[in-house]
């Protein structure tokens, strides 16, 4: 039967035992000690009993003076009285027993006969005063031996307890060794063997529990700790296999995203997104056919976009497909994913799926912001059962596909945007140069017309040179506007572009020109360089018409605020005289120059040259936030009607 007393409460009981056992060896050691030492006065005190019975003997005999005689019977009286009553100070007292009481009383009856005797006035003779002496030694000395008989029988038992003592701490000793070795050792080894067993590997190992105690509650700790393993270890591969299995789904639903998220970043158009996007929903989810639908802004009409192993019959006829018509196009504004039970009966809405051997269809709602847009449909064969993960997958690839449609929408808005204000910007640069040439011509021919019809010769030759003038202007307007509309930017770095305009510019007047640049800063983006080459081009082309230089220098300062400065070494004009004149070139621009929050500078003096400063600020980017677009406008203008 299992103990249930802990080991604490056993190592106490078996401590309070010996320790019982020795207290009560220790008392009863002490107990006989002190009567020894009792016994051992008591006979010293009788041995001076029979010397003072000698000393009164001498002084009667000697015929000493009363009181002194008197005196030694007193302390014969007193030795008496002493022995009878004891003394616990000194220790003194007679080990009673029968004998010794019959001694002593023999004693004292022949005390009080021979007392007299001793102080008999006068004294008795001498030898029989000596013959009593010797009958009262004798009696002392019996009352002497039978303490000592006693005396010897307590020396036995004290010899007999020092060897009591001696075996209780042997015993003592070999119980503490056994309980150690029972309640302690024992246990420890039977569970020094199971850890070995475990750490080898046997997860099977149990340790006999057969007590309540601390040791009992390590072992049943033991046996729980080792099933727990056994039970961890036993279903450890499975375990591995259900999560290596659920690791690698997840893996694959994530390479899967990642897959259409690439293609959806890479499509052009939105036949080829919606396509290929259908293609790789239906390979992923394996499912039997997809169609994509997309709804119109009332969401009252579904448009197939595409779709991907549906039977054509059911394209053609659900192409276009009336909200509430079927199960497909019929979402609320707050759907989920949902998994659609397809009856096969000819009067229900799906009665083609059904038809066609369709028995599920996954409904994947698309939003755009909160907005409903349109509808993933997947079409399976078999029953079909959403986790959270594929839930939560068509969901992702939903939103990417929704996302790459807006972008498509808005990269379209996008190269509107910037082909209409390239056009803009290619209007009114024909307004401002080409259009005024046309009109001066246009007066030219009239006067010519007039000069001819007045046969005035000399009118007629000078109109003709004025057109031949003035044409030459318009074809040379013309080249630099196509040159200005060619000019490509490098998104790393202006120089590329600058030191190409200035060769196109120099190819054009036959003038000289000097580019330098100077300083570091971040380089500018696209859409700002293709501004600030436009400022500069409109200042190259005033010099060509205006300046009748000889040189040209552009220095290009770089740093937190971009600086351009034109310099020409021409005729110059007063500033002063031109302030609230309207000038084609400089108020072209000015207003490139605003697009970018730039600065325009214009210093001049008659005969000393013009300086056309552009400063940018820090961080420039265009007023409309967007690059422009390079095109080629000379074929647009020759396409354009």
């Amino acid at each position: 039967m299992a103990s249930t007393a802990s080991l604490s409460t056993k190592l106490i009981r078996i401590g309070a035992a010996l320790l019982l056992l020795g207290l009560a060896s220790i008392g009863l050691t002490l107990w006989v000690t002190w009567q020894l030492e009792g016994g051992a006065a008591a006979v010293n005190e009788a041995g001076r009993m029979r010397m003072q019975t000698w000393r009164l003997t001498s002084a009667v005999q000697a015929q000493r003076p009363t009181p002194e005689v008197q005196a030694l019977v007193a302390q014969f009286d007193q030795s008496l009285g002493l022995l009878s009553e004891g003394d616990p100070s000194r220790p003194l007292f007679v080990p009673w027993d029968p004998d010794v009481r019959r001694e002593f009383a023999a004693v004292q009856s022949l005390w009080l006969t021979q007392r007299n005797l001793w102080t008999a006035v006068p004294p008795p003779e001498p030898s029989r005063l000596i013959e009593s002496a010797d009958a009262f030694v004798q009696a002392v000395d019996r009352f002497v031996l039978a303490i000592e008989h006693q005396l010897s029988g307590f020396t036995a038992v004290l010899n007999l307890f020092q060897f009591v003592m001696m075996a209780l701490a042997i015993g003592g000793a070999v119980v503490m060794l056994y309980t150690g070795y029972l309640y302690v050792i024992n246990p420890l080894v039977h569970l020094r063997r199971g850890l070995a067993q475990v750490e080898s590997g046997q997860f099977g190992a149990r340790i006999d529990v057969d007590t309540q105690d601390e040791f009992g509650q390590v072992a049943a700790g033991f046996n729980r700790m080792a099933s727990t393993l056994q039970s961890l270890y036993e279903g450890l591969e499975a375990k591995v296999v259900s999560k290596t299995e659920r690791i690698e789904a997840q893996r694959a639903r994530l390479e899967s995203l990642y897959e259409v998220s690439a293609f959806l970043a890479k499509a052009n158009t939105i036949e080829e997104l919606s396509k290929g996007f259908s293609q790789r929903v239906r390979s992923v989810m394996k499912a039997d056919a997809v169609a994509v639908r997309w709804s119109d802004e009332a969401n009252q009409r579904y448009l197939m976009l595409a779709s991907d192993c549906f039977p054509q019959e059911m394209h053609d006829e659900e192409r276009s497909l009336i909200a509430g018509a079927c199960a497909c196009g019929s979402l609320q504004p707050d759907a989920r994913i949902r998994v659609i039970p397809i009856h096969n009966h000819d009067a229900a809405p799906m009665r083609h799926c059904a038809r066609v051997g369709y028995q599920n269809l996954v409904s994947v709602p698309v939003r755009l912001q909160q907005r409903l847009i349109g509808e993933i449909d997947l079409f399976f064969r078999s029953e079909i059962h959403l986790n959270a993960d594929e839930t939560e997958l068509l969901d992702a690839l939903a939103s990417h596909l929704a996302s790459a449609l807006e972008g498509l929408r808005a990269a379209a808005l996008e190269r509107e945007a910037a082909v209409g204000e390239e056009r803009s910007l290619l209007a009114r640069e024909l307004h401002d140069s080409i259009a005024q040439s046309l009109a001066f011509l246009k007066i030219q021919t009239q006067l010519l017309r007039s000069a001819v019809n007045k046969q005035q010769p000399d009118k007629v030759q000078s109109t003709l040179d004025e057109l031949d003038a003035g044409l030459k202007e318009s074809i040379n307007d013309v080249r630099e506007l196509l040159v200005h509309f060619r000019t490509r930017t490098n998104t790393d770095d202006i120089e590329a572009a600058l030191q190409e305009t200035l060769q196109k510019f120099q190819h054009q007047t036959g003038l000289p020109t000097r580019l330098q640049l100077e300083g570091e800063g971040l380089p500018l983006p696209a859409d700002v360089q293709v501004q600030v080459l436009h400022v500069l081009q409109e200042a190259l082309s005033n010099v060509r018409k205006h300046a009748d230089a000889s040189h040209v220098s552009l220095d290009v300062h770089k740093g937190p605020h971009w600086r351009f400065v034109v310099r020409d070494n021409g005729g110059g004009f007063d500033t002063a005289q031109r302030q609230g004149e309207t000038h084609v070139g400089t108020k072209i621009m000015r207003e490139r120059a605003e697009r970018i929050g730039a600065s325009v500078a214009i210093e001049s003096r008659v005969g000393q040259g013009t300086t056309v400063t552009l400063t940018l600020p820090p961080n420039p980017v265009t007023a409309h936030g967007v690059a422009t677009v390079g095109l080629d406008f000379s074929e647009s203008v020759l396409s354009t009607p």
